[in-house]
């Protein structure tokens, strides 16, 4: 059998490349023969941008060809499916698929991630989640506490007042516009769609001009209108690494981010924004809804998670003991395996994460408070368009439209990209 992953030994997710053929290889080869099987399973790496790993993954699933074991974002999994490139995963195993042992340690706002129109099509292999982060110096100096935890959004908008009159230069950092990419959709108006009640698709329905978008529109009015962040920073090229400089140099007081951040970007050892005092200087909160109770499926609390999906190509000639391969490299053994020796990441086990993220308080966080009530975009053909169009609604208020005029003009935009406006609620 065949494993692909977008993973190369000395490149791109060197890692994951090394775990898989210097760890999982070996391990799953013995495990099958001390059953009486003779397995011989090879890894077959990638080293590219994920689009062109996208592309390569739908031609071989479109001409019979590929790995056996393949790993997907999760975004793609409808598009996989709506196009028959992959299959249900009961279908193609049998009900192995669905008694697996692991699926009792994951969360089901997590398991959601595998499903398309009800079936479940792929195991989930880590995901994320998005929160809040902000720096307690200057929280300090502004008379707010160290644990701050805002309720509404006009808490929120009150700490950046208060931010703005000790001489914070920017207050508030909330992703916006078209320069950050789907980075303005995830760690902006997603969430923030999600705190006012509203879903991107609902039903197999786009949602259009809603009030929830006209309140999340309407939040970014308040922020880049109200001279609480910087509306130059969501139009520049290079914005949002522009804005983790700025977090990591004290510039900025509050910025709505994904557990990277935290990992990879103000990491004091390989962060690309190092900060040293991270441990003592950067908190971090729930994103809330816009009052209490307001939020998606009637939260307080409110996030976005992404994360990529491991399943088993309806072109293998071994399913069942492809389902067995992708599920080996999910055992709490396994991930224990892999994210150990700082590649640590909150896996889409409880159980396992209960134990590797004991010493990462921010990766609990996640894990304990997020997980449970995130959400997830919708993986179908559509949604990198619609997101497009909801980044260029939040550049619109950012350069002065009122929300109601931006919503609208999304909503023309999602007409054109649904098919009509009989596949929009508004």
């Amino acid at each position: 059998m065949t494993i692909a992953q977008n993973a190369i030994a000395g490149g791109k997710n060197a890692a994951a490349a090394d775990f898989i053929a210097n760890w999982v290889i070996p391990k799953f080869e013995a495990a099958q023969k001390a059953k009486g099987k003779n397995v011989t399973v090879k890894f077959v790496p990638s080293g590219v941008d994920d689009e062109q790993y996208k592309t390569k993954l739908s031609l071989d699933l479109k001409s019979g060809k590929g790995a056996d074991v393949i790993d997907i974002d999760g975004i793609w999994a409808g598009e996989f499916a709506e196009a028959g490139y992959l299959k249900p995963l009961p279908e193609l195993v049998g009900p192995e698929a669905e008694s697996w042992d692991g699926w009792a340690q994951i969360p089901e706002a997590v398991q959601g991630m595998t499903e398309f129109n009800g079936k479940r099509y792929a195991l989930p292999v880590g995901t994320d989640g998005r929160v809040l982060y902000f720096n307690k110096t200057l929280f300090q100096k502004a008379g707010l506490p160290a644990d701050w935890q805002p309720k509404s959004w006009q808490e929120i908008l009150d700490a950046g007042t208060k931010l703005k009159s000790s001489g914070v230069p920017v207050p508030l950092q909330i992703n916006a516009g078209t320069a950050m990419g789907e980075a303005t959709s995830m760690q902006g108006v997603l969430p923030l769609l999600a705190g006012a009640g509203g879903e991107v698709q609902k039903d197999g329905k786009w949602s259009g001009a809603t009030q929830p978008l006209k309140d999340a529109l309407g939040f970014y009015q308040k922020i880049y209108g109200g001279g609480l962040g910087d509306p130059k920073l969501q139009q520049e090229a290079k914005g949002r690494d522009k804005s983790f400089q700025q977090f990591a140099q004290g510039k900025i007081g509050i910025l709505m981010e994904g557990d990277y951040f935290w990992r990879g970007v103000v990491n004091p050892k390989t962060g690309v924004a190092k900060m040293a005092d991270r441990d003592q200087t950067v908190g971090y909160a729930m994103i809330p809804a816009i009052e209490a109770g307001k939020g998606l499926r009637g939260q307080d609390f409110v996030s976005m998670s992404g994360g990529a999906l491991r399943t088993v190509n309806p072109n293998s000639k071994h399913p069942k003991e492809a389902f067995e391969l992708a599920a080996f490299t999910l055992s709490p053994d396994a991930l224990k395996e892999e994210t150990k020796d700082g590649n640590v990441r909150v896996t889409p086990r409880t159980d396992v994460n209960k134990e590797i993220l004991a010493g990462e308080p921010l990766l609990t966080f996640i894990s304990e408070k997020v997980l449970p009530l995130t959400a997830y975009r919708p993986p179908v053909a559509a949604y990198p368009q619609v997101s497009v169009a909801l980044q260029e609604a939040t550049a619109a208020v950012v350069g002065g439209t009122a929300p109601d005029q931006a919503a609208a003009d999304y909503q023309k935009k999602l007409e054109g990209i649904a098919g009509g406006a009989g596949n929009i609620a508004s």
